[in-house]
């Protein structure tokens, strides 16, 4: 790999966790929170959908072509919400709270996830 091939997935994926930041930060609201842990709540699913958005505006910098901005997009918000999810399940089922190891680790998991998730779309990138 040329050393300009290198520089333009290591910014994607920074661009990728810039949008993660911004999607998981300000953009999400307590209310989406609360709706991640229940199947098909339409906030749960507004979140992940708001990371799709970012996803595709961030592929676009990148002069991705249309359709793998699109495929990647729905992908990244299906992962995102299942991620979210699960992890939130979890979380709830076993009645963890911030004071519990275990709820560090699972939202340790979910982030990783999420990351590799970036690291995924940003070869998928460079390889189609």
């Amino acid at each position: 790999m040329s050393e300009s091939s290198l520089t333009s997935v290591l910014l994607l994926v920074a661009a990728l966790q810039v949008k993660h930041f911004i999607c998981d930060g300000p953009l999400q609201t307590l209310a989406m929170v609360k709706a991640k842990g229940f199947y098909g709540k339409r906030l749960g699913i507004v979140h992940a959908s708001i990371h799709g958005v970012g996803t595709a505006l961030s592929l676009a910098l990148f002069g991705a072509p249309l359709m793998v901005i699109g495929q990647l997009a729905v992908l990244d918000t299906l992962v995102h919400y299942h991620v979210d999810y699960a992890k939130e399940r979890l979380v709830r089922e076993n009645g963890w709270g911030t004071n519990d190891g275990y709820f560090w680790w699972a939202l340790t998991a979910d982030q990783a996830l999420h990351h590799m998730t970036y690291l995924l779309l940003a070869w998928l990138v460079f390889k189609l």
